[in-house]
């Protein structure tokens, strides 16, 4: 490991607004059901964005709209800094971050206790072997079922066709309600304030002339179809 991430390691374990995986070992009270009350200390809505990288756009939201809670979730802790850093920088008070494996979120957060999910650029897992690590997996989505609230949205940006379709494929199967796609925002909707932030890497992938494709969702109210 790098001298650089050894520092940011170091430096953000001393972070008050990030939650790493080890801060909630076993024997030591875990957040679920104390977001709001002990943690943010409102009673405001709660986003997720998932595989935050440096959490562009958990900071943005977090800018729009004061009053929501936003919480960006990723494992790698050197990318987190980056994010948390702008947040201590921009003094925003809305923000936190949680350095766990996005498998485990119904261990962090209790049932109907979210409000909304972003899921931006994350890792589409080209090879099929590894399908089922896809964020849109209906392992996942059974996960994301248990912690947010009914109707809550679930957004997905991303640049690989091959996982907008993939989630289209499994949405329908498990009996999610599609509300809004997008085969390419910058095409059919270059005006929309929210999906036309721009994160490093979705800057990225516009300059390689890639489509950048958009899903909003909700999950169904019974147990998910076809997941076992």
């Amino acid at each position: 490991m790098g001298k650089n991430k050894l520092e940011r390691f170091s430096e953000i374990g001393e972070f008050d607004h990030v939650y790493e995986l080890t801060d909630f070992e076993e024997g030591v009270d875990k957040p679920g059901g104390r977001w709001r009350s002990e943690i943010f200390g409102n009673d405001h809505p709660i986003t997720l964005e998932l595989a935050c990288g440096k959490g562009e756009y958990t900071l943005a939201l977090a800018e729009r709209f004061p009053g929501i809670n936003v919480i960006g979730i990723d494992i790698k802790g050197a990318r987190i800094w980056k994010g948390a850093k702008r947040a201590l920088k921009k003094d925003l008070d809305n923000v936190r971050f949680l350095r766990i494996y996005i498998d485990h979120l119904d261990q962090y957060f209790d049932r109907n206790e979210v409000d909304e999910i972003w899921i931006t650029f994350p890792d589409p897992y080209p090879r099929y072997s590894k399908r089922n690590k896809r964020l849109t997996a209906p392992k996942f989505l059974k996960i994301y079922q248990r912690v947010l609230k009914p109707e809550g949205k679930i957004h997905l940006k991303t640049d690989s066709r091959q996982l907008y379709e993939f989630s289209l494929e499994k949405l329908d199967e498990t009996g999610c309600h599609i509300e809004q796609r997008i085969e390419d925002i910058y095409q059919e909707d270059p005006e929309d304030p929210l999906l036309t932030i721009r994160t490093y890497y979705e800057k990225k992938h516009l300059e390689a002339g890639k489509a950048i494709s958009y899903l909003r969702f909700t999950l169904p109210q019974v147990p998910l179809n076809n997941v076992s």
